[in-house]
């Protein structure tokens, strides 16, 4: 397994390599990451790439097929715009991790941040903790597992992505509302948790989705745009 210093390589030179590496399954390790930012961003094959150490800003962004591990926590805009692969964080995750991602399977062991899935457009986020303030805003598709508790405005103006929650959530943002947790639920959370590798009953969340109140205008709901 290769082993990278980026305090010796540096950030373009390192990410240069990751995004030219076409063998698959080929498998680097980063060292001495010490929080940089845009680490192992726009990678296209199916390599494994593990952070042995925090990492900063937007960590794993736009990744395609590759499998991405920090070993430590990640900034803000873990994962933006990912379109497939895996990433994983062992501890916390700092706002919008997931935002506008299409695709893909994204783990966060700890905690996340606020904004946790903004805008996601098809990825599935696990989080073995909490979230913070606004997670899943305007989310789109895909599922946002949180096994922890959520902050305020959980899923403000929320499309058709699916939310799970194990603990309690401080409030529901506008045009959000919980939904039954039916056998087809508990049949895709199960399978969820099972390739994040987190210990949880699904038949302890709960699901919340769109009202659908907010798809076309109408006077009478003008106060929640």
């Amino acid at each position: 397994m290769p082993s990278i210093d980026l305090q010796e390589t540096g950030l373009r030179a390192l990410n240069t390599t990751l995004q030219s590496v076409e063998q698959k399954d080929a498998a680097y390790t980063i060292t001495n990451p010490m929080g940089a930012h845009a680490i192992a961003c726009g990678l296209t094959h199916e390599i494994n790439v593990t952070i042995e150490g925090h990492a900063g800003f937007y960590c794993a962004g736009m990744n395609q097929r590759a499998n991405v591990t920090v070993k430590g926590h990640a900034g803000v805009g873990l994962a933006e715009n990912m379109m497939s692969g895996t990433v994983r964080v062992t501890g916390n995750a700092s706002q919008s991790a997931g935002a506008t991602a299409h695709g893909g399977l994204l783990i966060i062991e700890g905690d996340a941040s606020s904004r946790c899935g903004i805008s996601m457009k098809g990825i599935d986020i696990v989080v073995g903790g909490s979230v913070g303030h606004m997670s899943g805003f305007m989310a789109q598709a895909g599922n946002l597992v949180i096994c922890g508790d959520a902050g305020e405005a959980l899923g403000d103006s929320i499309y058709e992505a699916v939310i799970y929650v194990q603990g309690t959530v401080e409030s529901l943002g506008a045009d959000c509302e919980e939904k039954p947790m039916d056998e087809e639920h508990i049949k895709s959370l199960t399978g969820l948790l099972a390739l994040s590798g987190i210990n949880a009953k699904a038949e302890a969340f709960k699901r919340y989705g769109s009202a659908r109140t907010l798809y076309n205008f109408q006077p009478d709901n003008a106060g929640d745009y």
